[in-house]
């Protein structure tokens, strides 16, 4: 099965919703790779030049898959938007947004979000998790900060759920630094 109509597919939806200016197609830069490797974004930085690979898992037919296929699709799509315009990017900042845009995905995905599907959602991104890496842990710590960051920030959207994701707050929530996201997250 080729992962590549979902790839660019989540990348156009990521890309439409926050107004993006069309990024290389993310299928051209993946790396299948065997279970259970997770997947990953390589990066390499030179002075003038980014180079990319997003290493993805062959099988993505279950749910984990899927979430990890929209969250190397959402790391992917973030720093090249980051690049694009010039600015830097945190390892935070690249799970925080990815946890969110995992929520715009998959609520994007409904044709009416009542606050209900939108809480479910949120229990099912945010509260039933567990974690790779352990706590106290560099990767352990980033991972439970950013979730619990984008928990905050998703619940209050949550809370003012329509049928449509409110675009504005979470256009401007893309377009924010990484002290911008903490500080909209904890300010919910």
């Amino acid at each position: 099965m080729s992962l590549t109509p979902a790839l660019r597919s989540l990348q156009r939806k990521l890309e439409r919703f926050y107004a993006l200016e069309e990024a290389p197609d993310v299928s051209d830069f993946v790396r299948l790779c065997e279970a259970p490797a997770r997947e990953t974004l390589l990066v390499r930085e030179s002075a003038d030049e980014l180079e990319l690979a997003l290493v993805l898992p062959a099988n993505a037919a279950n749910d984990d898959g899927y979430l990890q296929l929209v969250e190397g699709v959402s790391h992917f799509v973030y720093l090249a938007e980051r690049a694009r315009t010039n600015l830097p990017a945190t390892r935070l900042e690249l799970e925080l947004q990815a946890e969110v845009d995992k929520f715009v995905v998959l609520a994007g995905a409904s044709a009416a979000l009542t606050r209900r599907r939108a809480r479910s959602l949120h229990e099912r991104l945010y509260a039933r998790v567990r974690f790779l890496h352990d706590a106290g842990t560099e990767d352990g710590d980033r991972y439970r900060l950013a979730n619990e960051l984008a928990a905050r920030f998703v619940a209050r959207i949550c809370d003012h759920a329509e049928p449509t994701l409110p675009r504005g707050a979470l256009r401007r929530f893309y377009r924010s630094g990484q002290a911008e996201k903490i500080r909209l997250a904890r300010a919910a």
